[in-house]
């Protein structure tokens, strides 16, 4: 490369690409030790377009000794063990060499100005303090052409130096937290094993574990439900007494009902205007996409990224809920009128373009929008996210819907019933998005004072429930509620607690080994479980990015809240490690349990591994000598799913990739053979 160029760092290979052809038609394209970069002319300057690959350093431990803490002496150094970031850190060196000018073009928030901020700073030769930045919302030809046209020299550094110190406490609470655990298991048992916590997954479990001793310590308290189908003229409705039947007595006579006449006592009707949703931030649209699709959190965060880095919508990790009016509404909706599936949106624009905002803001990114532009090769889950985040956006603008609501109460030898529906008068913003449904229903045509008959009662003995489990949706809300983790971090969380094995997946039920792991913390440091000092930390990280704290002041402290924690546990690794050795030997045994053992009726058939392959087997084995066996595959994913109701062994699901079979594990089972 020739001297005196300006060089660009991009967070993404697309996003150089992008941000390349943007800013020039005839972009010139090389291959550098298996990395593309790209160099142009931009206003009478050669710009040099180079890619990293997200985050090319990392926060490390530089001793060899990997079972020692405390560990506080840590710095940031290459990632190691993942492909290709040797070559761009190198390539970088080489580029940065006779550069008269650095660009950060990396995502603008905080993980992108730690990207961008740690290769000017460690590849580029100390080039961090003096660097222009490029903000940009979404991957567009227009918005890239204004952002490097208003390059600003000081925007984001606090920013950067906010997620560099993020990355710093983060680390040092998970290496320690984590070594803890991991050395007091190695005492016990003489084996190593990794067990992983942090400042913001140690709370997080919390809510899960106190969740599951609430409905592990719930009585069931037995009532009654009754329904009674009341008709009149030949029309009828099923209605609900409305509380709970308390006892038997009053249930039998309830049961009585049946064949008695009742009276309509009240015929309501009432109209509602439902406004229109809100613009998505991160939040909101990883909880709808999982409500809607069941799409888990971080794969939709993924989705979502994909459709930005193709310049479909904007940046996906916002807080905001606002839409400023800087995007284009008119610009946007005429676009997405020409797109196949998006037609009708053209009739939007006939109108004043005012949408429904949220309360939340974001100084760096608006809400998630489209941005237009035609979407093409999209799989079909990134097709859901995108019609989702589309629809949305459509929906802002238009008018509220208007909905009747109906109910209707008869009563019958003194109890009263009510049934309740409604329809939609004016579809307003369900014209666009009809992913919500209000549980509408047409009811029959009487009045007060008709007469009914009650045709049919069913009553029915229930027991009240124990709260129920979070889902990875209400998870999510729960942590944003409390101010615990990021908008980008919040669901990356959720998933290493079901790696780890702390959780099942699901249901969200924590296993043994999950349960230990927050006994332990909670009883020897119970300051790390504490929502109050993460969401302090969360705080003061934010105090750095406004400029009101020193990041220097903000480890300190939080170094001096995670020794006393470590401190508390050295010395004690032998009782706590037996407590969880035990937890994972039951944990174990729970996640390898296909069902009840139909020879000896007192073990439990679970899957044993051998180095020939793996096969069923009794846990009586050992205590009674119980020979229960049974063959099982030896590649697949193994779920049960019940029992066999022809011979009573276990029905297991084998999953390999996208293909899945059902099958009994007894050979012998009439049920293979059908």
């Amino acid at each position: 490369m020739s001297e005196g160029h300006v060089l660009v760092i991009c967070e993404k290979p697309d996003a150089a690409r992008r941000i390349a052809l943007a800013l020039s038609d005839g972009c010139e394209r090389s291959v550098v030790n298996g990395v593309t970069v790209y160099r142009l002319n931009w206003k009478g300057e050669e710009y040099v377009i180079f890619p990293a690959l997200g985050h090319l350093y990392g926060v490390s431990d530089p001793s060899a000794e990997r079972r020692v803490y405390p560990v506080l002496d840590v710095e940031w150094m290459p990632l190691k063990g993942r492909r290709g970031v040797e070559e761009r850190i190198e390539l970088a060196k080489e580029l940065s060499r006779g550069a008269k000018g650095f660009v950060n073009a990396c995502d603008f928030d905080l993980e992108g100005e730690t990207i961008g901020y740690n290769v000017l700073k460690y590849a580029c030769g100390g080039k961090h303090g003096s660097y222009l930045r490029a903000k940009f919302s979404t991957l567009t030809r227009e918005e890239l052409r204004e952002a490097f046209s208003k390059l600003d020299e000081g925007l984001g550094k606090e920013m950067a130096v906010a997620g560099r110190t993020r990355h710093l406490i983060d680390f040092l609470y998970g290496v320690n937290l984590s070594r803890a655990l991991s050395e007091a298991y190695y005492r016990a048992k003489g084996k190593y094993r990794v067990f992983s916590t942090g400042r913001v997954q140690g709370p997080t479990l919390g809510f899960l574990v106190e969740r599951e001793k609430e409905i592990r310590a719930h009585v069931p308290i037995p009532y009654w439900k009754a329904r009674a189908y009341a008709v009149k003229d030949g029309e009828g409705f099923w209605a609900e007494y409305p509380r709970k039947v308390p006892n038997l007595k009053v249930a039998e006579r309830l049961k009585g009902l049946k064949g008695s006449k009742g009276v309509v006592s009240r015929k309501r009707a009432s109209g509602s205007r439902i406004p229109p949703p809100t613009p998505f931030n991160t939040g909101d649209l990883q909880k709808e996409a999982y409500r809607a699709f069941g799409m888990d959190p971080s794969r939709t965060l993924r989705m979502a990224e994909r459709l930005y880095l193709r310049a479909l919508i904007s940046y996906p990790r916002t807080s905001s809920q606002k839409l400023p009016s800087s995007i284009g509404y008119r610009r946007i909706i005429e676009r997405l009128s020409k797109i196949k599936g998006y037609e009708d949106a053209k009739e939007l624009l006939k109108r004043r373009l005012k949408p429904r905002e949220g309360e939340k803001e974001d100084p760096a990114h608006p809400a998630i929008y489209p941005t237009g532009e035609e979407p093409k090769g999209l799989s079909p889950q990134e097709r859901r996210i995108y019609d989702l985040i589309v629809r949305r956006f459509l929906a802002c603008f238009c008018d509220p819907v208007v909905r009747e609501s109906i109910s209707i109460r008869f009563k019958a030898l003194g109890f009263e019933f009510v049934t309740r529906g409604g329809r939609i008068l004016e579809e307003g913003w369900l014209r666009f998005y009809k992913f919500v449904k209000f549980g509408e229903g047409e009811l029959p045509d009487v009045e007060e004072g008709d007469e009914l008959l009650v045709k049919e009662l069913k009553v029915e003995e229930k027991f009240e429930g124990p709260p129920a489990r979070y889902n990875k949706a209400s998870l999510l809300s729960l942590m944003e509620k409390e101010g615990i983790g990021t908008k980008a971090t919040r669901a990356d969380i959720i998933r290493t607690l079901i790696e780890r094995g702390y959780v099942v997946e699901k249901g969200m039920r924590v296993t043994d080994i999950g349960f230990e792991v927050y006994e332990v913390m909670k009883g020897y440091m119970p300051e790390i479980l504490s929502v109050e000092m993460t969401r302090r930390i969360e705080e003061e990280l934010a105090g750095i990015e406004s400029g009101e704290r020193d990041w220097r002041e903000v480890i300190r402290e939080a170094v001096e809240g995670l020794l006393p924690a470590l401190k508390s546990i050295k010395g004690k690794e032998s009782e706590v490690g037996a407590k969880v050795v035990e937890a994972h030997r039951r944990s174990r045994l729970s996640r390898l349990a296909l069902g009840p053992c139909p020879v000896c009726k007192t073990g439990t058939l679970i899957v044993v591994k051998t180095r020939k392959g793996r096969f069923a087997g009794c846990t009586n084995y050992y205590k009674t000598g119980c020979r229960a066996t049974a063959p099982l595959p030896g590649r697949g994913k193994i779920e049960p799913i019940g029992t066999c109701e022809l011979c009573g062994w276990p029905v297991i699901r084998l999953r390999i990739g996208r293909w899945a079979k059902e099958f009994c594990i007894n050979p012998n089972c009439e049920r293979n053979r059908a």
